[in-house]
């Protein structure tokens, strides 16, 4: 059986307990959300109800004998040791589920989805409005409780057969798990055996006769002592089928037979049968799950009750869910970056609103298993990154989880998986919405990518089996205003992970290689007939070039065939050509795109009226990209999508090809990110090496530098040997985690960019170590406008101590203060190599900077020491102008714009960083600094009489005027 594989489609949280809770049993569901929501909870019982709610136990209990069957201590025993299995393996969790943290776990907090008991009369509804229409539950017909599955009915007849139906992504599976897992922690009372059966397992057993005895002592060892006594079990007797789908049951006396003794060997079909018609175990109760397009394999007479489930139709327990799921403590404490409570109560906070805000994402969380996406998406992006995943690798997996091994329809003698059919029908349309840049889809576009070349009678059997299961997981209807009507794909990221998939897969074919396929063939058959003919010709005369005519019209097919039938350069084609898109640059980048469409955009949004923007399709090469490496194409194996290693290798070669010409040229910051995100996603670093050679500038200049980013950047070039001659990072919101993460790229930089970055004392400790690697190349390091205090120069200078490569840095306010040059001044003998000193704008009074300014002077390299926008006197100043000019080829230190009586040759460089930094510095603080400046240009002037003086003197006035005026200042 392979229950695990559905894990995703339902939601635990922590403290379920294992007792039974007697208090406030009763009290709705509905009313314990609200407060649960709302934060008013009353004081005592919302523990309580977290770890009762969804129980299946209930207050009415099923009719018949209520004295314990198994009494006897080896049933008993036997009883208890099976909860214990089943338990166990019920509670295995995939590896998809581990990464939400170690304290997530089967047997905590869950969430229903919604039942509604339905009619045989509602089954029989076309298929057109199955497919896509799923109304909120009628108010005559309220909500099932997986209590109220087997009450009497409304007629008050016993209910001993329930069938749950559900398309793809709907929760069946984890229904049936919760089911399980209650019984065997004693929270299923009503019944005092369970046997669950999946029916693919029994489907794999084709047609060789087993009886049921056997089948149970077969799956459930510790049940053959009890085996006699389950007739006499009667409705305490719980049977789960789960997956009806893939058994083909005939219920004609003709087709299956009568049984009554569980001890007869039959086909497992034909058990399944007998049960289903009370002939078998008569009074046993019968759990069945399955797809819509196979309700109508069990007569309805047979039937007691039919529930659709409806998924989180209510909004509430979307929100409840992502509560749970995304308050779970990290894994990967030790990668040195965790979400702290705050962090992720703010996640859910963003979710909630977005949720209430943005109908679409809420029509999308409908379906349990999309909410599942979205956490999977959301802990990737925020949480720490499990090595080697990818955003790639959480869709291919989510794919899996939710079709792995599922066929489209059992009987079909094809076998197709219904992922292999989903690929291929959704994937063009997915693809031709990409191509044409729309993502609102019109029922005409739909049905004509779903009918394309169907003609037999058999293909359109399936293409209803697909409608009723699995079109509602792919698409949803429009829920925005001005675009009824129309579909959409039910997250967006989903139609780009398709058209990819449609692209990988080859399943796109150009007008030649679909004319080149037939003409293939016929030209094959021609072949075989002239050759014959040729060879029996050749028999009668001794003619020489027949022989060579027979071999030429064996190859020719063959040749033509491979011609036609190339498809790498049309998938390095369509993959270059859209993550190079002109008209797609200056956009955020494609990984903060992803949190906004989840998160919702904080602050004012676009009005309705104005135009739309142009849709971005930037996760399409991405997913193409991940979709050739190694794990994802094994996992597409077991979905039915196969790719080859050698159409991979040519695919991969091809796309190296295109990029090798086109990614010379200079990208804006986001989207060089977002290429370097390819990389991430190919997961393939030979590749990424040599694609990535040429790059000698990483510009990342404005990019919010996220835990995953720069986990994306160390990957991809961290193992890199070719020296960078610049890393910008100014303006990336990094911290010390971030730049610790990214140590392996920052070594091979010469030029370090780091300017605004709120780096503060503890990120020095990190600067330090890397100023002291043995492999560290920096020689420029601009660290400007961050808050480093004297706290951090004091370890900085350990790492100025120790460092031979850096010529040039910038610590241009950085809140240094006094305390903090006058540690450089003492320190900074200990450097021999350092050229240029920055220490602007730091505070600093007369004193500390002319102890500084005599250290500079005594250094051996030292060329240029900057120390304006200190607090420097008037007559500080003046005593720095003087000792520089006693100090003659020693360094020069810059304290304002004019040297003596002239324009200091540094003017324009002061100017262009307040000019850079102009509305990020106090605008008083500024204000003031410029003002002192513009007098010492008149002062001096007024002292000189060189006209040439004089000229330059005004206009750099004038540039000092125009700040103010920016400023808000008087410009004279």
């Amino acid at each position: 059986m392979r229950w695990g594989r559905h894990l995703p489609r339902a939601s635990w949280g922590p403290g379920l307990g294992r007792t039974l809770q007697s208090a406030d049993e009763r009290t709705p569901f509905l009313i314990y959300r609200q407060w649960l929501l709302k934060g008013k909870c009353p004081r005592g019982t919302s523990w309580a109800f977290l770890r009762h709610h969804g129980n299946s136990t209930g207050s009415g209990h099923l009719p018949g004998r209520r004295g314990q069957l198994f009494r006897g201590i080896s049933t008993a025993e036997s009883i208890q040791q099976h909860r214990k299995n089943l338990a166990e393996w019920f509670s295995r969790l995939p590896r998809e589920e581990r990464q939400f943290g170690p304290t997530f776990a089967l047997d905590t907090v869950h969430v229903d989805p919604v039942i509604r008991e339905s009619t045989p009369d509602e089954l029989l509804r076309p298929a057109a409005e199955l497919a896509l229409d799923h109304q909120p539950p009628l108010a005559s017909l309220p909500p099932l409780a997986l209590s109220q599955l087997f009450d009497p009915d409304a007629c008050g007849r016993r209910v001993q057969t329930v069938v749950l139906y559900g398309t793809v992504g709907t929760g069946k599976s984890t229904l049936v798990r919760k089911m399980v897992l209650d019984w065997c922690y004693g929270r299923l009372p009503a019944f005092e055996l369970l046997i669950p059966f999946s029916c693919e397992d029994l489907s794999s057993l084709g047609p060789a006769p087993a009886s049921l005895c056997q089948l149970v002592a077969q799956h459930y060892t510790p049940l053959k002592e009890i085996l006699p006594l389950m007739p006499e079990a009667g409705s305490r007797l719980l049977f789960v089928l789960h997956g009806l789908e893939w058994l083909n049951l005939d219920f004609r006396l003709a087709g299956t037979g009568l049984c009554s003794d569980p001890k007869q060997p039959i086909t497992p079909a034909a058990i399944i049968v007998n049960l289903l018609r009370k002939y078998m175990l008569p009074e046993a109760s019968i759990l069945v799950t399955t797809r819509p397009s196979a309700i109508g394999r069990i007569p309805s007479k047979y039937v007691g009750r039919y529930g659709e489930i409806c998924g989180f139709s209510d909004t509430n327990l979307q929100k409840l869910y992502f509560q749970l799921r995304l308050n779970q403590p990290d894994c990967g404490q030790g990668a040195g970056i965790s979400a702290t409570p705050a962090q992720r109560d703010n996640l859910v906070q963003m979710l909630s609103r977005n949720l209430e805000g943005h109908h679409q994402i809420a029509a999308a969380c409908f379906l349990p298993s999309y909410c599942w996406l979205v956490c999977a998406t959301l802990h990737f992006l925020h949480a720490p990154t499990p090595a080697g995943q990818t955003l790639t690798s959480i869709y291919t997996s989510f794919l899996r989880l939710n079709f792995s091994g599922e066929m489209l329809h059992s009987t079909d003698s094809s076998k197709l998986s219904l992922m292999a059919y989903a690929a291929r029908t959704m994937g063009k349309l997915a693809y031709d919405g990409v191509a044409s840049r729309k993502t609102y889809f019109s029922e005409e576009d739909v049905r004509g990518c779903l009918e394309a070349g169907i003609k037999t009678e058999e293909e359109f059997q399936l293409l209803h089996v697909f409608r009723r299961d699995a079109l509602r997981f792919f698409l949803a209807p429009c829920v925005e205003p001005g675009h009824s009507g129309t579909f959409v794909f039910t997250v967006p990221a989903m139609q780009e992970y398709l058209a990819a998939l449609y692209i990988v897969l080859g399943l796109r074919k150009t007008t030649l290689q679909r004319v080149g396929k037939e003409v293939t063939e016929v030209l094959g058959r021609v072949g075989e007939d002239v050759s014959l003919v040729l060879g029996i010709v050749a028999k009668l005369l001794p003619l020489r070039i027949l022989p060579l005519l027979f071999n030429l019209l064996k190859v020719v097919p063959k040749v033509f065939g491979r011609v036609v039938g190339k498809s790498r350069e049309a998938v390095a084609q369509a993959m270059v050509l859209e993550m190079f898109r002109e008209e797609d640059y200056y956009n955020d980048d494609v990984l903060d795109q992803m949190g906004a469409s989840i998160l919702g955009v904080e602050g004012p949004r676009r009005h309705p009226d104005e135009p739309p923007d142009d849709e971005v399709f930037e996760l399409f090469p991405m997913f193409m990209g991940g979709l050739l490496s190694a794990y994802n194409r094994s996992v597409l194996a077991q979905l039915g999508c196969p790719i080859k290693n050698l159409d991979a290798l040519e695919n991969a070669q091809a796309i190296k090809k295109k990029l090798g010409k086109l990614g010379r040229q200079v990208l804006p910051p986001s989207e060089l990110l977002d290429h370097l995100f390819f990389h991430y996603e190919f997961q393939n670093q030979h590749f990424s090496a040599e694609v990535l050679s040429s790059l000698r500038q990483l510009n990342l200049a404005g990019v919010r530098m996220t835990p995953l980013k720069c986990t994306v950047v160390a990957t991809v070039l961290g193992s890199g040997r070719h020296t960078l001659d610049e890393v910008n990072l100014g303006f990336c919101q990094l911290d010390s985690a971030g730049l610790r993460t990214l140590t392996p790229v920052l070594l091979r930089a010469r030029k370090l960019g780091l300017q605004l970055n709120n780096l503060g004392p503890q990120a020095c400790r990190d600067l330090r170590d890397l100023l002291l690697h043995n492999q560290c190349q920096i020689t420029t390091l601009r660290l400007s406008n961050n808050p480093l205090t004297a706290e951090g120069v004091a370890l900085l200078v350990e790492g100025l101590a120790g460092n031979a490569s850096l010529t040039h840095l910038s610590l241009l306010h950085t809140d240094l203060g006094d305390e903090g040059l006058e540690l450089l001044a003492a320190q900074l003998q200990r450097n021999q190599g350092l050229q240029e000193l920055n220490v602007a704008y730091n505070g600093a009074g007369d004193t500390a900077a002319l102890a500084l300014a005599k250290a500079a002077w005594e250094h051996p390299s030292l060329e240029l020491l900057h120390l304006y926008f200190n607090e420097l006197s008037s007559e500080g100043r003046q005593v720095l102008r003087d000792l520089g000019a006693a100090t003659e080829g020693r360094a020069r230190v810059v304290v304002s714009l004019t040297e003596g009586t002239a324009v200091s040759e540094y003017w324009s460089v002061i100017l262009s960083e307040i000019q850079r930094n102009l509305h990020s510095w106090d605008r008083g603080r500024v204000r003031r600094h410029l003002e002192m400046l513009l007098r010492d240009l008149e002062d001096s002037r007024g002292a000189t009489l060189n006209p040439w003086r004089k000229a330059q003197l005004l206009r750099v006035e004038g540039e000092v005027r125009a700040l103010l005026e920016q400023l808000g200042g008087p410009g004279s």
